[in-house]
């Protein structure tokens, strides 16, 4: 697209929680991984999926994708498919959807320079579909009341709900390597009087750099978050407790300080490696220095090492059956199950305590067995 949002709509989940942050982000460079490469790639191989289905002429671009691999191409198929089988399923209610594959969606009516692309919308009366597809293994995404799809929505209802009687709106995350196809619909004058009443005001306020900055667990990809002041408040609160012995705390205060452990965690994680960068970078921290590391030997030449090791009369190579994950990369996800399927088994997991909002069920504790 060129041209940069301060408020992207892959970032509305912060921003509308802690408004201020869009400007404080806003000159900080974005740093690239493997990870947005290969979500690159796979976004790429499914629109190619789709629009070929679609009976569209679209090119191959197999051969330049430096990340493709056999779990990609699965991937994209089941992505693919998903798409026709909701594209058949508009039909019943709808003689002309429409298949929208890489779209640009302008939501500006209510977000400063809002927009973004939306993978793949389905514009059809009645029910207007919007999919978005994730590569990531990382972090699970949930459709519900998720910010950027809910843009996402608003982008195609402007372009599009002129043109038809949309009633409901549909929002899908596709996210195949986490197993989750996660879906939320909501009433489309639900969605414009959430527009008019959170996002556009909160939007004008995260545009102007105004507003109040909050700690949350929308800190995660926030680019400021190492040397965030309000971050480190939040995190810093958990001194009033002294490190007393868990066993000296009450459960309301255990409770209160559970959901906080791992935000404190990956807070100190992140001050570490941004005190470290500064130093690498000439700031000097009172009673800090920076050395080199410990460091692992390691060959230089692994097939010269090898054929030394031969030439000697020793085996260089050790054997084993390779893990699930690449046993499902080598022979794909459908050969896998048929011929592995039987012979895989997945042991109870070791007990985590979790917020009730989780969506696993509860594990029997000592307590219930005993009730029982």
């Amino acid at each position: 697209m060129g041209k940069h949002s301060i408020l992207p709509p892959s970032s509305c989940h912060r921003w509308l929680a802690c408004p201020p942050s869009a400007r404080l982000c806003e000159n900080i460079p974005d740093k690239s991984s493997e990870y947005a490469a290969q979500g690159t790639d796979a976004h790429e191989l499914c629109r190619h999926k789709v629009e070929r289905l679609l009976g569209r002429d679209s090119p191959d671009p197999t051969e330049n994708l430096a990340w493709y691999d056999q779990e990609m191409a699965d991937c994209a198929e089941e992505y693919a498919s998903y798409v026709m089988e909701r594209f058949e399923e508009a039909k019943t209610h709808c003689k002309d959807p429409v298949v929208l594959v890489e779209q640009r969606l302008d939501f500006s009516q209510w977000v400063p320079e809002g927009f973004g692309t939306g993978d793949c919308v389905i514009v059809a009366d009645n029910v207007l579909q919007v999919i978005d597809f994730k590569y990531g293994v990382g972090v699970l995404v949930e459709a519900e009341k998720n910010p950027q799809m809910m843009c996402y929505a608003l982008g195609a209802w402007s372009a599009f709900g002129h043109l038809y009687d949309i009633k409901t709106v549909r929002m899908t995350i596709f996210q195949p390597r986490r197993g989750n196809v996660s879906t939320w619909e909501m009433d489309a004058m639900e969605l414009l009087k959430w527009a008019e009443e959170v996002l556009k005001p909160t939007a004008e306020l995260a545009y102007k750099g105004e507003g109040e900055f909050k700690a949350g667990d929308h800190c995660m990809f926030c680019k400021a978050k190492a040397a965030c002041r309000k971050r480190a408040e939040y995190n810093l609160e958990l001194a009033k407790y002294d490190f007393e012995a868990p066993a000296s705390l009450e459960s309301i205060e255990i409770a209160a300080i559970l959901p906080r452990i791992d935000e404190l965690t990956a807070w100190a994680s992140d001050i570490k490696e941004y005190a470290l960068q500064q130093a690498l970078s000439g700031t000097e921290y009172p009673g800090y220095k920076v050395v080199e590391g410990r460091s692992v030997r390691k060959y230089v030449d692994d097939a010269a090492v090898a054929d030394k090791v031969k030439s000697a009369g020793y085996d260089p190579y050790e054997q084993k059956v390779i893990g699930i994950t690449a046993m499902t990369k080598l022979l794909g996800k459908k050969k896998f199950e048929e011929l592995l399927g039987s012979l895989i088994t997945k042991p109870e997991g070791k007990p985590v305590l979790v917020p009730e909002s989780d969506k696993r069920p509860a594990m029997n504790t000592a307590y219930d067995d005993f009730k029982e």
